[in-house]
């Protein structure tokens, strides 16, 4: 059997669109690679009970409460997400465990062979991707390991993303804000079209509160479909209770929800739980009644979701998050103001070629007391000069680092034991802040790191 490291190199062989940035090409992209490719395999998708949750933000976090409920309920529970922190093994997990690295390898041989006579092909389908394959390998594992339900984490867009070929249970839409402009489109409507993609015909869909022309095109689609709409704000209600952190009650599709606390911090987090539970719901349309509301209290308290507004350090604080647009970095602002006191507020930004800069900086450089701009080791890194360029109208007092570790040597040499260290920007660069303060804050991560490594990043949230 090949090692660890030949599989993580075979895997990323493939052309890499989370890394290069290619154009999202409503025309030239296809669901035919990976249609064929998992044909081949014996359709193992067409055996799975799919959860598919889209979005522009909270769509990792509520794929997670999902399936923790669901774990809590007594199910076997695959879920796969995008992109990964440190290891291409947290994209696959069952009942939170990562698939293992002989597990790996024996995917990767499996289907090997099958990848061979597909890329014979590619003069008439085109490239396949990295995340072709990765899709593949993860619904295959999925069906091996005889799992109950399957939570799938769209990569981007939705419509055209390698996890569309699934004919889920439910269709799941967080909400959708400004990103990827020009590649999904340069129009929350146009934004919204693709991710309503995941919509199927004569399907349930569950979405979280969204703009109005957003949600007119989510109304629409499901018409179009004949699917049944759910909407969190309508259908499906929450009340937080106040003074209290993350407490609150829900009166959702069947049931009511009281008192109930999500480990995740922000309100934000108050919304994705109940987008999650309106899922959870949905599923008793489908015959599956046995989600106690003890299992979502549970599931939903002992969520766990890295990077999203994370303490990693006391003393001083370090905040570690994934904030990459505007919409992110309010509700890291937002949920910052309403959880932490602290002298001054130090924060290290570095964000990917391509990022609304500047409506990230119209939330961040007010809050910030020291803000420093450093660079990502990641081909899709923004150089910090330019993040100045673009943030120069909110702000001039920048302090440049040419690495992470930098960064972070810089900020605790100005913070004192009362001050707050924030880093944020993208999940490019959490993933790298782990590796730099892995010896330090003991994440016992190290063993998990793939060489040869790039932390890739598809949407993220």
């Amino acid at each position: 059997m090949i090692t660890y490291n030949e599989a993580i190199q075979y895997l990323e062989s493939f052309i890499d669109y989370e890394r290069i940035a290619a154009p999202y090409d409503p025309f030239g992209w296809k669901l035919d690679r990976v249609e064929r490719l998992l044909e081949s395999i014996g359709n193992p998708h067409k055996d799975l009970k799919v959860i598919h949750v889209a979005g522009t933000k909270g769509k990792g976090s509520t794929s997670a409460m999902i399936a923790s409920v669901l774990r809590e309920a007594g199910f076997k529970v695959g879920l796969y997400i995008s992109p990964h922190l440190v290891t291409f093994r947290e994209r696959i997990t069952i009942n939170g465990e990562m698939i293992s690295r002989d597990q790996v390898c024996e995917m990767v041989e499996r289907i090997k062979p099958n990848v061979k006579e597909l890329l014979k092909q590619e003069d008439s389908i085109g490239k396949i991707s990295f995340f072709d394959v990765y899709t593949a390998l993860a619904l295959l594992f999925f069906k091996l390991e005889n799992v109950d339900f399957t939570v799938l984490e769209v990569g981007m867009g939705g419509r055209l993303d390698a996890t569309n070929v699934v004919n889920p249970l439910i269709s799941v839409i967080t909400q959708i804000s400004y990103d990827h402009i020009g590649a999904l489109g340069n129009t929350l409507e146009a934004i919204a079209r693709e991710k309503a993609g995941i919509i199927k015909d004569n399907g349930y869909v569950v979405t979280s509160p969204q703009e109005p022309e957003v949600l007119q095109v989510i109304k629409d689609t499901c018409a179009e479909k004949v699917a049944m709409l759910f909407e969190v704000g309508r259908d499906i209600t929450y009340q937080k209770i106040m003074g209290r952190e993350n407490l609150f009650n829900v009166s959702g599709i069947l049931s009511k929800y009281e008192n109930l606390h999500v480990s995740l911090l922000g309100d934000h987090q108050i919304i994705n739980a109940t987008t999650a539970i309106g899922a959870l719901e949905c599923l008793w349309f489908h015959g599956i009644t046995i989600i106690s509301p003890e299992s979502i209290k549970n599931g939903l308290e002992s969520v766990k979701w890295r990077a999203r507004v994370e303490v990693i350090q006391q003393n001083p604080i370090i905040i570690l998050d994934v904030a990459h647009n505007a919409a992110s970095a309010k509700a890291l602002r937002d949920t910052i103001e309403a959880n932490f006191t602290y002298d001054k507020l130090i924060l290290i930004l570095e964000v990917s070629q391509h990022k609304d800069v500047k409506g990230m900086g119209q939330y961040l450089c007010p809050m910030a007391d020291i803000f420093i701009l450093t660079k990502m080791n990641n081909p899709r890194a923004m150089d910090p000069e330019e993040i100045k360029k673009e943030l120069t109208e909110l702000r001039n007092d920048f302090i440049i680092t040419q690495d992470v570790k930098s960064a972070i040597d810089k900020a605790r040499a100005i913070a004192g034991k009362d001050d707050l260290i924030c880093v944020t920007g993208s999940l490019i660069l959490a993933g790298e802040v782990m590796r730099v303060l892995d010896s330090d804050l003991h994440f016992d991560l190290s063993e998990d790191f793939d060489e040869p490594h790039f932390v890739i990043h598809s949407e993220g949230e």
